[in-house]
């Protein structure tokens, strides 16, 4: 698999680290396959970091500022960049003025990596989600979404759950207070809860289910998405805010989130508690609208 770097559309602040590069190896009067050789990369890698399609790393930025002995205040420039380029950031109506819905691009990504591993805090993940609960969450997410949308939003999620039935491994952690947030009738809550409760029964799906009776070993105010790919340059993570979504794929950030993420998962229960915690909150559910 190539670099997941390679994956995407060339953003703005890449393409400044990619045109600055380019600048310097222009003016050092190295050639592509020269400079290629002394940092220790093949030269279509110099081509597409060039180009802004590959994002390199910090040390193979290093290793080109001392191919073309960059001075020191422009090796902090490359350093800027690089580190601004590691983190990209989508505007949500930015991209739904270019797209109705956008489930089509998180299916791409998703077909691009053997491993998943989300947290949610307050609303359940989408590919666990009924056609109902999706129908009910799209217009109330700050974003403008038209009635045709969400019903092609929908349609769209519910074919991106296919996936949960193939060779990709999924590890969901989610807190309960996601299992109570309610934005539909009683009888979308619960059968989404039964949902769950299925899917959590498939072997290369993991739901782990934070109780509010546990002790909070970790603190993280939004939900995330790990993609795991065939190496470590393949893995990133997304975070959704109200008006955003973030591409995260700088290593020091990556390794923040798996941490966290382990520590969340120590207060989680699996199994058959988890499926229990699923009943008792439909029980209650059910009471509650007698």
């Amino acid at each position: 698999m190539a670099d997941m770097s390679e994956q995407r559309e060339p953003q703005p602040k890449r393409q400044r680290l990619a045109a600055e590069l380019r600048r310097l190896r222009d003016l050092s009067g190295l050639s592509g396959r020269e400079l290629a050789q002394r940092i220790g990369i093949s030269q279509s890698k110099v081509s597409r970091i060039e180009s802004g399609t590959a994002l390199p790393s910090l040390p193979e930025v290093g290793a080109w500022a001392e191919a073309v002995a960059a001075p020191a205040q422009t090796r902090e420039l490359l350093q800027i960049l690089t580190e601004a380029a590691f983190t990209e950031s989508h505007v949500w109506r930015t991209r739904l003025a270019e797209h109705s819905h956008l489930q089509d691009d998180v299916r791409e990504r998703e077909s691009r990596v053997h491993t998943m591993l989300g947290f949610e805090s307050v609303v359940i993940p989408g590919l666990l989600q009924t056609a109902d609960y999706a129908r009910q969450l799209f217009p109330i997410l700050g974003v403008p979404y038209s009635p045709d949308a969400v019903a092609a939003a929908v349609a769209a999620r519910l074919e991106r759950q296919v996936c949960l039935y193939g060779d990709k491994r999924f590890d969901f952690l989610i807190a309960e207070a996601a299992l109570h947030w309610r934005h539909g009738s009683p009888q979308t809550l619960l059968a989404q809860l039964d949902r769950i409760a299925s899917l959590s029964t498939l072997d290369n799906v993991s739901i782990g289910l934070i109780p509010y009776c546990h002790q909070a070993l970790a603190f993280v105010p939004h939900g995330f998405v790990i993609y795991e790919g065939d190496n470590e340059a393949d893995t990133f993570i997304t975070v959704e805010t109200l008006h955003t979504e973030l591409l995260v794929s700088d290593p020091r950030d990556i390794r923040l989130y798996y941490d966290q993420r382990s520590l969340l998962s120590r207060s989680a229960l699996y199994g058959d508690q988890a499926r229990d915690l699923l009943t008792e909150i439909s029980a209650t559910v059910r009471a509650q609208t007698r």
